[in-house]
């Protein structure tokens, strides 16, 4: 081959950026150019680092354009979708590696496609979390369009899993822990997900899960694309029009957070994967998921009970924000550290107390009214701890609106965040809780202790005066959906005030 074509082939790599020309010499000096074929300089490249084989593959089959995009590099093709390709790149103004998505060609000749790539890629831009991959730079090169963000080094939860086919109790939710934390802080800015998959979440190299793509499933979705985001965007659009929740909600993700929690600990997605997509569009695959305790019957109660709260069918049961969900994982995951005896599993006897059943209940439904924070998360993790599913509520009003139509085990009215309120609402609470059988607890401040003469009392509906115990109130709430408190002993954290 003529030394003109080794020539054209060096000044290229130059004017990419791709090979600095001091390089170029040095290849030259030891190759010789005379008797230097194009295929032995790119070898030579390869071998001394400074040409990927992606790269070469690419400028041997003539592929050269987009191989630089804007001021990034592509070094390797990471993954690939029906909607964009991702690359790691190399950022030639500072020599950082970022992850570099691309749009795929056939998007690109669509403008509306286009805008709303580019609208979420800057929604995307102004999340900054740990528990999120950020985004630094949205642009255009040569008809194509992209954005540049963190190359993560570990990899998605899906390469994971399937290296490891499941994580212990304690990675499973640490991981979870983060994910919920990277949802809490977008949806405090307006943002939810939509697109919640295990190859939607990377781990970095140091163990911290990080949440990729937010909203872009929509892109896919408006487009009628086949994806796998778009069918993810399918499924979402399933289990909202057949539960009755709008669009966006947050209570979506946390169904789909508890799905990846179910497949971190089983290896086995609750969602049978699919691509047919009437399948994907059938609520009765939501129906039928397997529960958690029967695929592993060792694991702790309490993740148990965290899942299935996550994946429950009616949006109302689930946690309403990712904000209601963290100080449950965050006390499952310290307790998992700690070694505690109750989550390792089926619980070992207390040889120092007598011998009881210790088969577990049905999880009973409580909900609470409080509209102080301090005092709702003390609430939720406890009664979470014992095996409650807790609803939190602020506003009293819309806790009775849903005694109509989703009335739980107990609801608990905490009075001093009511004020004059509160007895009008436990008298409403108690009859519409009459026909279901269900309880109720009104909790009054001790200034509020003369409005206990006004109240009627049953079997069912319960008035306490500050100050209460947590454990205290525990045990009235068991009274009144006539569960037994036998055995019932003291532990951790039952003496705190209600």
């Amino acid at each position: 081959m003529s030394s003109s074509k080794v020539d054209e082939i060096c000044r290229l790599l130059v004017r990419l950026q791709l090979v600095p020309q001091h390089q170029i010499d040095i290849c030259l000096g030891q190759l010789g150019k005379k008797n230097s074929q194009t295929e032995d300089v790119l070898k030579w490249f390869e071998h001394k680092g400074l040409l990927t084989s992606y790269q070469v593959g690419r400028i041997e089959k003539g592929e050269i354009d987009g191989l630089v995009l804007g001021n990034y590099k592509l070094m390797y093709r990471n993954a690939s979708g029906s909607f964009a390709r991702v690359y790691r790149a190399c950022d030639l103004r500072s020599g950082r590696m970022v992850g570099l998505k691309v749009l795929r060609q056939r998007w690109t000749e669509d403008p509306k496609a286009v805008a709303e790539f580019r609208r979420e890629a800057e929604l995307g831009k102004a999340l900054k979390h740990e528990n999120i991959v950020p985004i630094y730079e949205v642009g255009q090169s040569n008809g194509q369009h992209y954005l540049s963000m963190e190359f993560v080094e570990g990899g998605n939860l899906r390469d994971f899993i399937n290296i490891r086919k499941k994580l212990t109790p304690q990675e499973a939710t640490k991981c979870v822990l983060d994910m919920a934390s990277g949802l809490d802080y977008a949806f405090s800015r307006g943002s939810t997900h939509r697109d919640l998959k295990m190859t939607n979440v990377l781990m970095s190299s140091q163990g911290v899960a990080k949440l990729v793509d937010f909203g872009l499933a929509g892109v896919a979705e408006d487009k009628r694309d086949d994806g796998e985001s778009a069918q993810r965007a399918l499924e979402y659009a399933t289990l909202e029009k057949n539960t009755g929740a709008p669009r966006n909600d947050p209570r979506s993700d946390m169904y789909f957070l508890g799905a990846i929690y179910y497949e971190l600990l089983t290896g086995i997605p609750p969602l049978p994967r699919t691509k047919d997509r009437l399948e994907r569009s059938q609520f009765s695959r939501y129906q039928q998921v397997r529960p958690l305790r029967d695929v592993e019957p060792g694991l702790p109660r309490t993740i148990t009970a965290v899942v299935e709260r996550m994946m429950q069918l009616n949006p109302a049961m689930r946690f309403q924000t990712p904000a209601e969900s963290l100080p449950l994982l965050r006390a499952t995951y310290a307790d998992l550290c700690q070694g505690r005896p109750e989550m390792s599993g089926e619980t070992q006897p207390d040889t120092t107390r007598p011998t009881t059943s210790t088969a577990p209940g049905p999880m009973h439904t409580i909900m609470c009214i409080e509209d102080r924070h301090k005092n709702q998360d003390f609430l939720r993790e406890y009664f979470s701890k014992h095996g409650f599913r807790v609803l939190v509520l602020s506003d009293i009003q819309r806790g009775l609106a849903r005694l109509k139509s989703s009335p739980p085990d107990c609801m608990v009215i905490m009075g001093e965040s009511l004020g004059d309120r509160a007895v009008n609402g436990f008298n409403e609470a108690q009859a519409l809780l009459e026909r279901s059988q269900s309880g109720v607890v009104l909790v009054l401040g001790e200034k509020q202790s003369a409005m206990k003469s006004r109240i009627s009392e049953t079997e069912t509906a319960r008035v306490l005066v500050q100050p209460v115990t947590l454990r205290d109130l525990r045990k009235v709430v068991k009274r009144t959906i006539g569960e037994s408190n036998n055995g019932d002993d003291t532990e951790p954290g039952d003496n705190g005030q209600a």
